[in-house]
Protein backbone atom coordinates (compact mmCIF):
# COMPACT_ATOMS: atom_id res chain seq x y z
CA UNK A 1 0.00 0.00 0.00
CA UNK A 2 1.48 3.40 -0.93
CA UNK A 3 2.65 5.35 1.83
CA UNK A 4 0.40 8.37 1.35
CA UNK A 5 1.72 10.04 4.98
CA UNK A 6 5.42 9.74 3.88
CA UNK A 7 4.68 11.38 0.75
CA UNK A 8 2.84 14.17 1.77
CA UNK A 9 5.70 14.68 4.47
CA UNK A 10 8.61 14.60 1.12
CA UNK A 11 6.63 17.45 -0.48
CA UNK A 12 6.31 19.46 2.49
CA UNK A 13 10.18 18.93 3.05
CA UNK A 14 11.55 18.84 -0.47
CA UNK A 15 8.97 21.28 -2.29
CA UNK A 16 8.96 25.65 -2.51
CA UNK A 17 5.98 27.24 -2.03
CA UNK A 18 4.29 25.98 -5.42
CA UNK A 19 4.48 22.40 -4.63
CA UNK A 20 3.23 22.74 -1.17
CA UNK A 21 0.15 24.82 -2.59
CA UNK A 22 -0.46 21.81 -5.06
CA UNK A 23 -0.46 19.67 -2.29
CA UNK A 24 -2.97 21.36 -0.52
CA UNK A 25 -5.07 21.72 -3.33
CA UNK A 26 -4.85 18.01 -4.52
CA UNK A 27 -5.18 16.91 -0.63
CA UNK A 28 -8.00 19.30 1.09
CA UNK A 29 -8.91 21.81 -2.48
CA UNK A 30 -7.65 24.76 -0.27
CA UNK A 31 -7.13 27.67 -2.92
CA UNK A 32 -3.72 29.14 -2.99
CA UNK A 33 -2.95 33.02 -2.43
CA UNK A 34 -2.92 35.08 -5.85
CA UNK A 35 0.88 35.69 -5.26
CA UNK A 36 1.30 31.58 -5.98
CA UNK A 37 -0.87 31.69 -8.72
CA UNK A 38 0.57 34.44 -10.23
CA UNK A 39 4.29 32.90 -9.61
CA UNK A 40 2.86 29.91 -11.22
CA UNK A 41 1.51 31.58 -14.80
CA UNK A 42 4.52 33.60 -15.22
CA UNK A 43 6.30 33.85 -18.50
CA UNK A 44 3.14 33.21 -20.62
CA UNK A 45 4.02 35.02 -24.34
CA UNK A 46 1.71 37.03 -25.48
CA UNK A 47 0.09 34.59 -27.54
CA UNK A 48 -1.37 32.41 -25.37
CA UNK A 49 1.39 29.33 -24.74
CA UNK A 50 3.94 29.27 -22.36
CA UNK A 51 7.94 29.06 -24.38
CA UNK A 52 10.08 26.46 -23.40
CA UNK A 53 12.60 28.86 -22.31
CA UNK A 54 12.77 31.64 -19.91
CA UNK A 55 12.43 35.23 -22.23
CA UNK A 56 11.40 33.62 -25.14
CA UNK A 57 8.44 34.67 -27.30
CA UNK A 58 7.61 31.49 -29.12
CA UNK A 59 4.85 29.57 -27.22
CA UNK A 60 6.09 25.88 -27.14
CA UNK A 61 3.08 23.26 -27.07
CA UNK A 62 5.52 21.03 -24.81
CA UNK A 63 5.97 23.49 -21.97
CA UNK A 64 2.18 25.10 -22.39
CA UNK A 65 0.84 21.33 -21.50
CA UNK A 66 3.47 21.33 -18.67
CA UNK A 67 2.21 24.54 -17.03
CA UNK A 68 -1.18 23.43 -17.36
CA UNK A 69 -0.46 20.15 -15.24
CA UNK A 70 0.76 22.55 -12.55
CA UNK A 71 -2.20 24.77 -12.74
CA UNK A 72 -4.70 22.31 -12.26
CA UNK A 73 -2.75 20.82 -9.43
CA UNK A 74 -3.69 24.69 -8.23
CA UNK A 75 -7.19 24.38 -9.57
CA UNK A 76 -6.18 27.23 -11.82
CA UNK A 77 -7.02 25.96 -14.95
CA UNK A 78 -10.28 28.43 -14.86
CA UNK A 79 -8.47 31.30 -14.82
CA UNK A 80 -7.53 33.92 -17.31
CA UNK A 81 -4.23 32.53 -18.14
CA UNK A 82 -5.28 29.25 -18.48
CA UNK A 83 -8.22 29.87 -20.69
CA UNK A 84 -6.13 31.88 -23.07
CA UNK A 85 -3.58 29.23 -23.36
CA UNK A 86 -6.40 26.25 -23.72
CA UNK A 87 -7.83 28.68 -26.83
CA UNK A 88 -3.93 28.87 -28.20
CA UNK A 89 -3.57 25.20 -28.10
CA UNK A 90 -6.74 24.69 -30.11
CA UNK A 91 -5.31 27.06 -32.90
CA UNK A 92 -2.13 25.42 -32.69
CA UNK A 93 -3.93 21.88 -34.35
CA UNK A 94 -3.29 21.41 -37.82
CA UNK A 95 -4.37 18.32 -40.23
CA UNK A 96 -6.04 16.94 -36.73
CA UNK A 97 -2.42 16.80 -35.23
CA UNK A 98 -0.25 19.38 -32.94
CA UNK A 99 3.50 19.65 -33.87
CA UNK A 100 5.66 22.54 -32.46
CA UNK A 101 6.49 25.82 -34.67
CA UNK A 102 9.74 25.17 -36.73
CA UNK A 103 11.65 27.94 -34.92
CA UNK A 104 11.98 26.01 -31.91
CA UNK A 105 13.73 22.65 -33.70
CA UNK A 106 17.04 23.45 -32.71
CA UNK A 107 16.07 23.54 -28.59
CA UNK A 108 12.97 21.35 -29.08
CA UNK A 109 14.23 18.28 -27.10
CA UNK A 110 13.47 14.46 -29.01
CA UNK A 111 9.69 14.19 -27.85
CA UNK A 112 8.99 18.04 -29.30
CA UNK A 113 11.31 18.32 -32.19
CA UNK A 114 8.91 19.67 -35.30
CA UNK A 115 8.96 16.87 -38.40
CA UNK A 116 9.06 13.82 -36.55
CA UNK A 117 6.12 11.95 -36.58
CA UNK A 118 6.67 10.49 -32.97
CA UNK A 119 6.92 13.57 -31.80
CA UNK A 120 3.86 14.76 -33.58
CA UNK A 121 1.88 11.84 -32.10
CA UNK A 122 2.77 12.56 -28.76
CA UNK A 123 2.24 16.56 -28.85
CA UNK A 124 -1.08 15.53 -30.01
CA UNK A 125 -2.09 13.25 -27.37
CA UNK A 126 -0.89 15.84 -24.74
CA UNK A 127 -2.75 18.44 -25.81
CA UNK A 128 -5.75 16.92 -26.76
CA UNK A 129 -5.44 15.84 -23.20
CA UNK A 130 -5.53 19.00 -21.83
CA UNK A 131 -8.70 20.05 -24.00
CA UNK A 132 -10.19 16.86 -22.92
CA UNK A 133 -9.88 17.78 -19.18
CA UNK A 134 -11.09 21.40 -19.71
CA UNK A 135 -14.16 20.13 -21.59
CA UNK A 136 -14.55 17.73 -18.87
CA UNK A 137 -14.69 20.54 -15.98
CA UNK A 138 -16.85 22.53 -18.20
CA UNK A 139 -19.63 19.90 -17.37
CA UNK A 140 -22.62 18.88 -19.93
CA UNK A 141 -23.10 21.35 -22.72
CA UNK A 142 -19.96 23.91 -21.26
CA UNK A 143 -16.93 22.68 -23.09
CA UNK A 144 -16.06 24.45 -26.21
CA UNK A 145 -12.78 22.18 -27.79
CA UNK A 146 -15.21 18.75 -28.80
CA UNK A 147 -14.71 19.58 -32.94
CA UNK A 148 -10.77 19.57 -32.14
CA UNK A 149 -10.98 16.71 -30.08
CA UNK A 150 -13.03 14.27 -32.59
CA UNK A 151 -10.47 15.10 -35.16
CA UNK A 152 -8.05 14.59 -32.67
CA UNK A 153 -9.15 11.00 -31.72
CA UNK A 154 -9.15 9.68 -34.96
CA UNK A 155 -5.53 11.10 -35.70
CA UNK A 156 -4.79 9.05 -32.71
CA UNK A 157 -6.65 5.72 -33.59
CA UNK A 158 -5.42 6.17 -37.03
CA UNK A 159 -1.25 5.40 -35.59
CA UNK A 160 -2.85 2.68 -33.16
CA UNK A 161 -1.74 -0.92 -33.93
CA UNK A 162 -4.27 -3.29 -34.15
CA UNK A 163 -2.29 -4.60 -31.36
CA UNK A 164 -2.33 -1.64 -28.91
CA UNK A 165 1.12 -0.82 -30.55
CA UNK A 166 2.15 3.05 -31.18
CA UNK A 167 5.27 4.71 -32.76
CA UNK A 168 5.82 7.02 -29.94
CA UNK A 169 6.91 7.87 -27.09
CA UNK A 170 5.53 5.53 -23.92
CA UNK A 171 3.57 8.77 -22.67
CA UNK A 172 1.95 9.63 -25.71
CA UNK A 173 0.13 5.80 -24.60
CA UNK A 174 -1.47 6.52 -21.48
CA UNK A 175 -2.39 10.46 -22.92
CA UNK A 176 -3.97 9.01 -26.06
CA UNK A 177 -6.43 6.38 -23.79
CA UNK A 178 -7.33 9.38 -21.65
CA UNK A 179 -8.41 10.92 -24.74
CA UNK A 180 -10.11 7.94 -26.28
CA UNK A 181 -11.78 7.03 -22.77
CA UNK A 182 -13.82 10.44 -23.30
CA UNK A 183 -14.69 10.19 -26.63
CA UNK A 184 -16.15 6.79 -25.60
CA UNK A 185 -14.05 5.39 -28.12
CA UNK A 186 -13.46 2.01 -25.38
CA UNK A 187 -12.51 -0.41 -27.71
CA UNK A 188 -9.68 1.98 -29.25
CA UNK A 189 -8.64 2.77 -25.57
CA UNK A 190 -8.44 -0.59 -24.04
CA UNK A 191 -6.20 -2.25 -26.77
CA UNK A 192 -3.70 0.40 -25.75
CA UNK A 193 -4.49 -0.24 -21.82
CA UNK A 194 -3.27 -4.08 -22.04
CA UNK A 195 -0.13 -3.35 -24.13
CA UNK A 196 0.47 -0.62 -20.89
CA UNK A 197 -0.59 -3.44 -18.69
CA UNK A 198 2.30 -5.52 -20.23
CA UNK A 199 5.23 -3.46 -20.05
CA UNK A 200 4.17 -1.76 -17.07
CA UNK A 201 6.57 -4.18 -14.30
CA UNK A 202 9.49 -2.43 -16.61
CA UNK A 203 7.84 1.30 -16.42
CA UNK A 204 9.85 3.63 -14.08
CA UNK A 205 8.06 4.80 -10.90
CA UNK A 206 7.53 8.71 -12.75
CA UNK A 207 5.97 6.78 -16.06
CA UNK A 208 3.74 4.91 -13.66
CA UNK A 209 2.17 8.16 -11.69
CA UNK A 210 2.33 10.02 -14.65
CA UNK A 211 -0.23 7.22 -15.99
CA UNK A 212 -2.06 6.56 -13.31
CA UNK A 213 -2.97 10.53 -12.39
CA UNK A 214 -3.94 10.99 -15.91
CA UNK A 215 -6.32 7.97 -16.24
CA UNK A 216 -7.82 9.43 -12.73
CA UNK A 217 -7.74 12.75 -14.41
CA UNK A 218 -10.13 11.64 -16.64
CA UNK A 219 -12.50 9.56 -14.60
CA UNK A 220 -11.50 6.20 -15.43
CA UNK A 221 -12.75 4.42 -12.32
CA UNK A 222 -10.01 3.51 -9.35
CA UNK A 223 -10.89 -0.43 -9.26
CA UNK A 224 -9.37 -0.65 -13.41
CA UNK A 225 -7.51 -3.22 -13.46
CA UNK A 226 -4.66 -0.85 -14.83
CA UNK A 227 -5.01 1.55 -12.07
CA UNK A 228 -4.85 -1.03 -8.99
CA UNK A 229 -1.57 -2.80 -10.65
CA UNK A 230 -0.32 1.02 -10.99
CA UNK A 231 -0.78 1.47 -7.40
CA UNK A 232 0.62 -1.66 -6.29
CA UNK A 233 4.15 -0.53 -8.53
CA UNK A 234 3.64 2.50 -7.10
CA UNK A 235 3.68 1.18 -3.79
CA UNK A 236 6.55 -1.36 -4.48
CA UNK A 237 8.71 1.71 -5.65
CA UNK A 238 8.29 4.40 -2.67
CA UNK A 239 11.36 5.26 -1.26
CA UNK A 240 11.95 5.25 2.43
CA UNK A 241 12.05 9.11 2.60
CA UNK A 242 8.06 8.81 1.20
CA UNK A 243 8.91 9.99 -1.98
CA UNK A 244 9.59 8.84 -6.08
CA UNK A 245 12.37 8.88 -7.86
CA UNK A 246 11.69 11.37 -11.49
CA UNK A 247 13.17 9.83 -14.62
CA UNK A 248 14.74 13.64 -14.82
CA UNK A 249 16.67 14.03 -12.15
CA UNK A 250 16.29 14.60 -7.98
CA UNK A 251 15.02 18.08 -8.63
CA UNK A 252 11.79 16.75 -9.88
CA UNK A 253 11.27 14.15 -7.26
CA UNK A 254 8.68 16.37 -6.12
CA UNK A 255 6.84 16.53 -8.99
CA UNK A 256 6.77 12.94 -9.68
CA UNK A 257 5.54 12.30 -5.84
CA UNK A 258 3.22 15.35 -6.43
CA UNK A 259 1.91 13.07 -9.80
CA UNK A 260 1.71 9.71 -7.23
CA UNK A 261 -0.50 11.46 -4.55
CA UNK A 262 -2.88 12.47 -7.37
CA UNK A 263 -2.82 9.13 -8.81
CA UNK A 264 -3.69 7.38 -5.91
CA UNK A 265 -6.72 10.11 -4.20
Amino acid sequence: MVDIDGAIGFVVARGDAVDRARLSYLRTGAVPGEDILTTAEIGQAPAGGWPARWGAEVGSIDATCFRLAELDDLGALGRPAACRALDWLASRQHDSMWEEDESLAREAPPWAQPGDPEARLYLTANAAFWLTVSDLDAGWGGGRYGAQLRTAAQAITAHIGEDGSWKSFLASAWLSVAVLHRQEMFYESARIQITLGDRLGQMSPADVASMASTLRRVGVAVDEWLLTAARRRLAETQRSDGGWTSDDGSAFDVHTTLAAIRATR
